[in-house]
């Protein structure tokens, strides 16, 4: 996997505005936030996407990201966020080192905006894949 601007900042070769680090996770502001508070949380281990993290990773991540949502709403003063994680570049993946995006969302104004163009799932096309997925477990 190429070196990253995240590899770079977890040698610390490039400063970052660190809110929480443990033996496998960094959590740190988004220099370009969508709203105050936007906080990148991403794990040590240097994998393009989540598929291909270890289960060790993951599972730190886990444990670690609703602790980290709670103190930016309270640090932001928000009640409401999303929790952005994008894999893959036609998946809007800009930076190619797993991350999340804790985002606040104060106001329409600031945040993520969202377009969500919905199906509608067929019950027989979606028995089928849903028995693929399974299979693929």
């Amino acid at each position: 996997m190429p070196d990253t601007i995240f590899g770079k900042i977890i040698r610390g070769e490039i400063p970052c505005h660190k809110v929480y680090e443990d033996d496998r996770v960094l959590a740190f502001l988004d220099v370009f936030p969508l709203s105050p508070g936007h906080t990148l949380v991403i794990p040590k281990e240097a994998v393009a996407t989540l598929d291909q993290l270890s289960d060790e990773s993951a599972a730190a991540i886990g444990r670690v990201l609703p602790r980290i949502c709670r103190a930016v709403m309270k640090a932001t003063g928000t009640t409401a966020y999303n929790l952005l994680q994008n894999n893959g570049s036609s998946a809007h993946q800009a930076v190619f080192h797993v991350h999340f995006h804790i985002i606040p969302k104060a106001d329409e104004s600031h945040g993520l905006g969202i377009i969500w163009k919905a199906g509608k799932l067929d019950p027989s096309q979606g028995a089928n894949l849903a028995q693929r997925i399974a299979s693929a477990l």
